[in-house]
């Protein structure tokens, strides 16, 4: 219970950013003022919390503000895509102290773990904080996943990874405890850290990566199913007449709304010669990003590719919303920023077409308010949240 209510109160504080006094602690926690004197003073003792001077409110003596001191802890989030890898250092209240980025290598597991140890090594020493305060490193990894074992499990655009022990190469490269999450999850977590939402917010967070898949928040939960890895939508049918996909159905996600979808069809379309040598990620990510160039300076032909997939997305997300009833929808990841003025003018409008509740509320669409870096940010976010966040499952009791 001491644990648990140690969780509450920084939660509580991490939300307020201003910071808060022990009274205003009790008012919002429900934990009584000697509880909320104790848990403070050892918060303080461990440099978890410091005090942010003093505020008169109403009578009686000035009350001691308490912050969270966001440089007493850090982590590390790692974002694995097929195409480039992020790497961010947040501090405790998980903003982005140093960021970098490189292209992943190869689809050779060792040499993209070797990679990303020294990339790790290298953040660090330019960030010029001391290892002693980094709790642990989180990566983001497209799925499935072992949970149990850390490791990757053939995910569809990483050739030769076939049950990868990413977790602990990775931990054994670098000497950091590591967490390994599902990038899609991992992009939800950092959404709920920003405080762009209340805390007991549900939404659906759309991904849109070399990969599309989706995470699930629901009352400021994130779900991650029974083997943690929910919002698998690649072989969901999204159009009937669609290309045939590996898995023997049609118009699946994955061979209609990813970005090598959308740029063969740009392809056959015409918009660029058919010349491509290979569907290496790096090369689909540059056509991509010229694709999007050009729908920005009102190319039609371009414009009219970008205006399909954005419909198909719309059935998955339609879906997907009719059958959950969230509070939302947020749309992110690396491929995000390129289409997201685009998406943001149509889904809205294709979305409330196809919903189920139109008659009763809007469903709002809005674009992470992370950035580029949500799966990279969120995966370090999951090693802050060990530390901070309140858990029910420590209020059980062994027997």
């Amino acid at each position: 219970m001491g644990d648990f209510n140690q969780s509450v109160i920084l939660e509580v504080i991490r939300r307020s950013v201003e910071g808060l006094s022990r009274t205003e602690l009790a008012d919002a926690t429900g934990l009584s003022a000697q509880t909320v004197t104790n848990i403070t003073r050892r918060l303080l003792d461990d440099g978890l919390i410091e005090e942010a001077g003093r505020v008169i409110a109403g009578p009686g003596k000035p009350r001691t503000t308490l912050r969270l001191n966001a440089s007493s802890r850090m982590s590390i989030g790692v974002h694995l895509d097929p195409a480039v890898m992020t790497f961010v250092l947040l501090d405790l209240a998980g903003a982005v102290i140093q960021r970098s980025t490189r292209r992943t290598p190869t689809n050779d597991p060792r040499q993209i773990i070797k990679t990303m140890a020294a990339s790790v090594d290298d953040l660090i020493k330019r960030s010029g904080v001391e290892r002693e305060r980094i709790s642990g490193i989180g990566v983001a990894t497209p799925g499935p996943l072992d949970a149990a074992r850390g490791t990757v499990i053939d995910p569809p655009k990483l050739r030769d990874w076939h049950r990868v022990p990413l977790r602990d190469a990775l931990a054994e490269a670098t000497g950091f405890r590591v967490t390994l999450e599902k990038d899609t999850t991992a992009a939800s977590v950092a959404e709920l850290w920003t405080g762009a939402g209340p805390a007991d917010a549900s939404f659906l967070f759309v991904y849109l990566g070399t990969g599309i898949g989706t995470g699930l928040v629901l009352d400021g939960e994130v779900v991650h199913g029974a083997s943690r890895n929910v919002g698998e939508v690649g072989h969901l049918m999204v159009d009937a007449d669609g290309p045939e996909c590996g898995c023997g159905r049609r118009g699946c996600v994955e061979v209609v709304c990813t970005p090598q979808a959308i740029v063969e069809r740009a392809e056959r379309a015409g918009v660029f010669a058919d010349d491509r040598f290979s569907s290496d990620a790096g090369f689909v990510d540059d056509r991509f990003t010229e694709l999007c160039a050009r729908a920005a300076a009102k190319d039609a032909d371009a414009m009219a590719v970008l205006l399909e997939a954005v419909g198909h997305l719309s059935v998955l997300i339609s879906s997907l919303t009719n059958m959950l009833d969230v509070d939302r929808v947020v749309l992110g990841g690396p491929f995000w920023a390129r289409v997201e003025a685009q998406y943001l003018n149509e889904l809205p409008k294709l979305l409330e077409r196809q919903s189920a509740t139109s008659a009763v509320r809007d469903l709002p669409v809005f674009g992470t308010v992370v950035g580029d870096d949500v799966a990279a940010v969120g995966a370090g976010c999951v090693v802050l949240d060990e530390v901070l966040s309140p858990r029910a499952s420590a209020l059980f009791l062994d027997h």
